[in-house]
């Protein structure tokens, strides 16, 4: 009985050193989530939020001040090129240029008694000089200068005269121009999307720093422009003619396609040293997207949200964006190899880019170049080949890696695919095959 009792408590013991070896061994590999490096079409883009604006539209302004007594047009109605739009009260103006008629009416007039004084003037001073060359005593040299000198001030006044008359008649036409503008007409074909006047209200002229009623907006629906505000890090991606996917609030569930065709040299909001305190400021720039079908319906300032696609590629390795890491070059030794890319010189760089390689319960630290990213993969350019297999996860396990270090894999590794679409969507490389850059 006793031996047997000794017997159990061996077994025991044994099976208890195991157990502990067992949960030793396991203590020291990270658990991990592994994938193989396949083939993908990657897509690159820009994403940014603005809103819908028509390409062409005019805000309508006055440039003459006056009660607005004619209204015919209502917000959202189609007006033609030419068609009135509203009336301000011409009274003072049309007085206006009853005043200038008369002036020009009267600057005549004294023209013509200028002209009269002129000539009269000047047909006394051409018979005295006449007298006085025959040498008659009838005229004196004095009688001839003052004659003379009478005619040439009676030129000077019709000449007066008649700059009097252009300045009155000037006058007129800037008085019929005001009064023209009390008339304001469409000056293009289109609708009324904003009408921020009532008839009997007054209209105001603007200033150089007080800018005037924008009484209503003409705008052109036929082409229709999202206006996205880009920042300032993601703008030198973006060229003219790029395509973008468009997506608007007021369409749940559709996608409109359409292409860049205009960027901002300058800041949306110019940096000003003096109010932003010394804290950083985010700067955007505008960028517009003329969409190639707009919907039935669409008006200005929805709300939209554009994917800009910069760049596309077809078939080519690619690696978990999860997978990429960093380790210092002074942490990481090189194994010299024929066939893989050297890592950067420490004294160059202090961070290497760079996937852990599943080699059987280990990871190796695999220096790579990465070139465009899609939304959940990296293109690869070199350091690794097809149907490698790289640690993918979780990010905190990436974190605690080194090379060498040893590894538990969580659940079945994920196959290299033969071919994936990563990107905005699976017509993206279709559309955007100008992009491939």
């Amino acid at each position: 009985m006793k031996k047997a009792i000794i017997a159990v408590v061996v077994v025991g013991l044994l099976a208890t050193m195991g157990f502990l070896a067992t949960q030793r061994q396991g203590r020291g590999a990270v658990e991990v989530r592994v994938e193989a490096v396949g083939l993908r079409n990657l897509v690159d883009d820009v994403s940014a939020t603005g809103h819908i604006e028509p390409k062409t539209h005019v805000d309508i302004t006055t440039d003459v001040a006056g009660r607005i007594i004619e209204l015919p047009v209502e917000e959202g109605q189609d007006v033609e090129e030419g068609d009135l739009l509203l009336q301000i009260d011409p009274a003072l103006f049309r007085a206006a240029v009853e005043r200038a008629e008369a002036g020009v009416a009267q600057a005549q007039a004294t023209l013509a008694q200028q002209r009269a004084a002129y000539q009269q003037a000047q047909r006394d001073a051409d018979r005295l000089t006449a007298l006085q060359a025959r040498g008659t005593d009838f005229v004196t040299e004095a009688e001839v200068e003052q004659a003379v000198t009478n005619a040439e001030v009676q030129q000077r006044l019709f000449e007066a005269s008649e700059h009097s008359v252009q300045q009155a008649e000037a006058n007129l036409d800037q008085e019929r121009d005001r009064l023209g503008k009390t008339t304001i007409r469409a000056p293009m074909s289109g609708r009324i999307t904003r009408l921020n006047v009532e008839r009997g209200e007054t209209a105001i002229v603007g200033t150089m720093n007080n800018p005037g009623t924008v009484l209503l907006t003409v705008a052109d629906l036929s082409v229709m422009e999202a206006v996205i505000q880009v920042d300032e890090t993601d703008v030198p991606d973006i060229s003219i003619g790029d395509s973008a996917y468009v997506e608007i609030d007021a369409f749940p569930n559709r996608r409109f396609v359409g292409t860049v065709t205009e960027i901002g040299n300058s800041s949306i909001v110019p940096l000003n040293p003096a109010t932003s305190g010394g804290s950083a400021q985010a700067i955007d720039f505008e960028v517009k997207i003329e969409l190639r079908a707009p919907p039935e319906g669409i008006r200005p300032d929805l709300s939209a949200t554009a994917d800009v696609i910069t760049a596309t590629r077809d078939d080519v390795p690619s690696i978990p964006i999860t997978a990429l890491t960093l380790m210092d070059a002074d942490e990481y030794e090189e194994v010299p190899n024929e066939n893989l890319p050297s890592a950067p010189s420490s004294d160059a760089v202090r961070d290497i880019e760079g996937v852990f390689v599943v080699e059987g319960d280990i990871v190796r630290f695999r220096p790579v170049q990465i070139g465009i990213a899609g939304e959940n993969y990296f293109e690869v350019v070199s350091g690794i080949e097809v149907g490698t297999t790289v640690v993918s996860g979780s990010f905190q396990a990436i974190r605690e890696l080194g090379d060498g270090s040893r590894i538990r894999i969580d659940g079945p590794a994920a196959a290299a695919p033969a071919n994936r679409e990563d990107g905005s969507g699976e017509s993206d490389a279709a559309v955007n095959g100008e992009n491939g850059r």
